[in-house]
């Protein structure tokens, strides 16, 4: 059964991040915000991308899948469901190309095991919930797990 993890890093340090994702056995994270940057340190694209090479994990950023500044705030202030629902319309109407090849990955049985990342800890108020949500319409026996 495929599976499809995802994690943010908002309460973990570069190195305890990395610690949890070998833990789960994580061959790939795919980074999924718009932007790539942090003001914690470590957690840019380019250093994080290294960190996470020490421990034997590949690391992609799919910008296509990110939160765009305009849905943003409404994750900010807590208006969760309407921002899910603006960035599920967001996302398929310019990324369905984006989830239907990762789907596709997902599927094969050799697919490295995956993770989604992003800034947020708890994954409901996170649009990577969004996401996986839109994998699994695509590939139904996804089973998600949020470490």
């Amino acid at each position: 059964m495929p599976t499809l993890w995802t994690i943010g890093y908002e309460r973990l340090p570069p190195d305890a991040l990395a610690a949890e994702l070998s833990a789960a056995a994580i061959e790939r994270v795919i980074d999924v915000r718009f932007r790539a940057q942090s003001r914690k340190p470590g957690m840019s694209k380019t250093k994080l991308s290294q960190r996470l090479a020490q421990d034997g994990i590949a690391y992609e950023h799919r910008r296509a899948l990110g939160t765009p500044p305009e849905i943003r705030p409404l994750y900010r202030t807590g208006a969760v469901a309407r921002a899910a629902e603006q960035f599920r319309a967001h996302v398929e109407a310019t990324a369905s190309e984006e989830l239907d090849a990762l789907a596709a990955e997902l599927a094969l049985p050799d697919a490295p095991a995956t993770a989604l990342l992003c800034l947020e800890a708890e994954p409901s108020g996170c649009h990577r919930r969004v996401v996986a949500e839109q994998l699994r319409a695509r590939l139904p026996q996804l089973q998600v797990v949020d470490l």
